[in-house]
């Protein structure tokens, strides 16, 4: 291939050898494959998009691509590969000037925040919603310090893919833990016939219920969400156990086997 190539040559390198009727083919193939990118970026998740719009990383892969080809293809003409771009970048002007002006654009191209945490109790249908996992959901409160859900107000999954918590500035309720991480250590399972007493914290959705009441755990009725499995509530799971006959302070209700 290299030996038919003349260097230089002006016309190959900016019109190939197609008519100029196809530099409007161009146009709409590039408008096209953009519109299908955006459609198909836009269905894979926030959880995908890492702090990248569908417009942007739309605009990335677009001027990605077409800048790519013609440093080192000779065949493609640098003219296309110009027009490519330059579609690409009025698309994208288009496309935000849109966004700004319409709501239903905007909703529609970056989706809306969703509430995945509320008073300590998440939402497995917004998490499956969102196309996150319980375990991405702890991972990410983790990383903002959350040791466990009661000290979480609210946690938004905004649209660019980040997690926006609020937590209670102090005297935070006991919740169910997120730390350590259950692949590192699960939480301890309340199981039939065992006296309960404290706030106990459903393993599928977090809600807490005070079994003070209670004698045995398997008189325990299923959580809303379906699960039937419980776990001591703690206000810090990450205390040190305290020695026998210590008094624990009110709330706290962790148990350390």
């Amino acid at each position: 291939m290299s030996a038919e190539v003349v260097p230089f040559d002006w016309a190959r390198m900016f019109l190939g050898d197609t008519p100029p009727l196809f530099l409007l083919e161009i146009v709409f193939r590039t408008t096209v494959i953009f519109g299908w990118l955006l459609l198909l970026l836009r269905f894979t998740g926030k959880r995908g998009l890492a702090q990248l719009s569908p417009l942007e990383l739309a605009i990335v892969i677009g001027l990605g691509s077409a800048a790519g080809d013609p440093m080192f293809y000779p065949e493609v003409p640098l003219l296309h590969a110009m027009l490519v771009m330059a579609v690409v970048v009025g698309f994208q002007t288009l496309m935000a000037r849109l966004v700004i002006r319409s709501e239903r654009v905007e909703t529609f191209m970056e989706g809306v925040p969703v509430e995945l945490v509320r008073d300590g109790v998440l939402s497995g249908r917004a998490l499956s919603a969102s196309n996150l996992s319980r375990e991405d959901l702890f991972e990410r409160l983790r990383a903002q310090g959350v040791r466990q859900l009661g000290e979480v107000q609210r946690a938004y999954f905004e649209q660019d893919g980040n997690l926006t918590v609020f937590t209670h500035a102090q005297d935070a309720p006991p919740g169910l833990p997120v730390v350590p991480p259950w692949d590192l250590e699960p939480p301890r399972i309340v199981q039939p016939g065992e006296a309960v007493s404290g706030a106990l914290a459903c393993l599928g959705c977090g809600t807490t219920r005070d079994a003070s009441g209670q004698q045995d755990a398997g008189a325990l009725a299923a959580c809303a969400c379906g699960s039937d499995r419980f776990t001591s509530a703690t206000t810090d799971p990450l205390a040190p156990p305290r020695p026998t006959g210590t008094s624990r302070p009110p709330g706290d209700h962790m148990d350390s086997g």
